[in-house]
């Protein structure tokens, strides 16, 4: 099984490659990105598909056509700069998977400082032994940050705080636990509560997950917890209570 799956994203790799040449494809991006940033737009493609297994499943168009989206947005499609992710969804009327558009919290970030409005915006996981209180109704959070970096980086996660300040001098804060952002996942994303939701984060964290079964965790809220509770926080944050643009 295991070979064949692995045959059957080659075979995928080769399409999109394919698909990638065709002229009516390369005008449509030529369109949208232009000039020689058509090359780099292209090979970017190629990178973050070839380092996400379970979107080397989905059609060519669709990845070709949410890539291009984040373009227009001028956002990188690079995981490693997380600004916005191509996420494989099952597309039960047309029986294939697709990939869609996903905004990052990096992107969020991005969005927000080019929109003029805000004149401080940030986003932090709260680790353990940090939090002394937190005051919903006046929005104030005492915490005790760990100084030592690496320490702080690997004492576990108990919550996220986000906030802004706008340039007109309005602010807000939010904090949720880890437990309320677990439910939250298991609730909106199908994908991480289909394959053990926070009883399999915890197991992957531990490292108890065999390599024969990782591929079942492609969700990005397995992949990287943190980074989509920070975009789910800056989401929560800025529409609920933020000022809103066309552009943002």
């Amino acid at each position: 099984m295991a070979v064949n799956n692995s045959l059957a994203r080659q075979d995928q790799s080769m399409k999109l490659s394919v698909y990638l040449q065709n002229d009516a494809v390369k005008k449509q991006i030529n369109q949208v990105v232009g000039g020689k940033n058509g090359t780099r737009f292209i090979s970017s493609i190629v990178s973050a598909v070839q380092n996400t297994p379970a979107l080397q499943e989905c059609t060519s168009p669709s990845i070709v056509n949410a890539a291009l989206l984040g373009e227009a947005l001028n956002l990188s499609p690079s995981p490693q700069l997380g600004q916005f992710y191509m996420v494989p969804f099952d597309n039960k009327k047309k029986g294939c998977k697709e990939a869609q558009f996903q905004l990052g919290y990096k992107g969020y970030i991005q969005l927000a400082k080019r929109s003029g409005v805000y004149k401080k915006i940030n986003v932090l996981s709260i680790k353990a032994g940090e939090l002394i209180s937190y005051n919903p109704l006046e929005e104030e959070l005492e915490i005790n940050l760990i100084e030592d970096d690496y320490v702080r980086e690997n004492t576990p996660t108990i919550g996220y705080y986000a906030m802004f300040e706008e340039v007109n001098g309005y602010r807000h804060s939010i904090y949720w636990s880890k437990q309320r952002m677990l439910a939250h996942a298991e609730k909106y994303s199908f994908a991480f509560y289909k394959n053990g939701g926070a009883k399999s984060l915890e197991l992957l964290e531990e490292g108890k997950i065999p390599e024969k079964d990782m591929w079942k965790y492609s969700s990005f809220w397995f992949k990287d917890f943190d980074a989509m509770a920070h975009k789910t926080m800056l989401r929560q944050l800025i529409s609920k209570w933020g000022t809103m643009s066309i552009d943002l």
